[in-house]
């Protein structure tokens, strides 16, 4: 039994909203559980020098001190970024840009912010399933403004956690659930079941390919019901 009860294939309560940040041309709120996620997508008219003009999409994430249940210090005290977040930033990214065709806007970069509230486990799948509700809105923005004429987003992307816990293959993993989880995986994944990111690690056990398979089984299933949120809260 979870500690919340649920089956192991259930995800958490999950809901998204958009427009939630005044200013942003984009934004997305999701509650995954307790885990809560603020995303934003700013548009800037330029592009990266690798970039030639053409379109870039990156990510900064962020966790506020008291996301957690004990103070966090932010970055600025000790003056150097935390390695876990410059790595989740990049996974963010690289999931973004998965989902969207760079070429199809030029000179101009979208920073997606995602800012956890409160984390519970989860935080950096949220901020991606978020985090593509937000960069959509900002997308839609540029259309409205007459920057681009149709939207570059190619595939609609999602994610979530998963692993094995006391033997047991689970999604969804809370905080409790993923400190002790023997194996951990957070899959990102299209609406056509196509994967554009893996990351899993036996934290405390090595793990066979059938296990592997059972975990993106159980969280592809997560996803797709993932998928049909961003679209309610997209209204498409």
């Amino acid at each position: 039994m979870r500690l919340d009860k649920r089956k192991n294939n259930e995800t958490r309560p999950i809901t998204i909203k958009t427009g939630v940040m005044e200013y942003a041309e984009g934004s997305a709120y999701i509650e995954c559980g307790k885990t809560k996620v603020l995303c934003t997508a700013t548009v800037i008219f330029e592009s990266p020098p690798f970039r030639d003009s053409k379109g870039w999409i990156t990510a900064e994430y962020n966790m506020l001190p008291r996301a957690t249940i004990q103070r966090n210090k932010r970055d600025i005290s000790s003056m150097k970024r935390n390695a876990r977040g410059s790595e989740i930033e990049r996974l963010i990214g690289r999931s973004l840009r998965a989902c969207v065709d760079l070429d199809a806007f030029n000179d101009a970069t979208i920073v997606v912010d995602c800012d956890v509230i409160q984390a519970d486990g989860g935080t950096r799948t949220a901020s991606i399933s978020a985090g593509y509700v937000a960069l959509y809105k900002a997308f839609e923005w540029m259309i409205e403004k007459g920057y681009i004429q149709t939207n570059p987003i190619k595939t609609q992307i999602a994610a979530i956690s998963a692993g094995i816990v006391n033997n047991e293959v689970m999604v969804d993993l809370c905080y409790d659930e993923d400190s002790n989880a023997a194996v951990d995986l957070n899959l990102v994944m299209n609406s056509n079941g196509q994967i554009a990111e893996i990351q899993a690690t036996g934290e405390k056990s090595m793990f066979t390919k059938d296990q592997l398979d059972q975990i993106i089984e159980i969280s592809s299933k997560a996803i797709d019901e993932i998928i049909k949120i961003q679209r309610k809260s997209l209204g498409i």
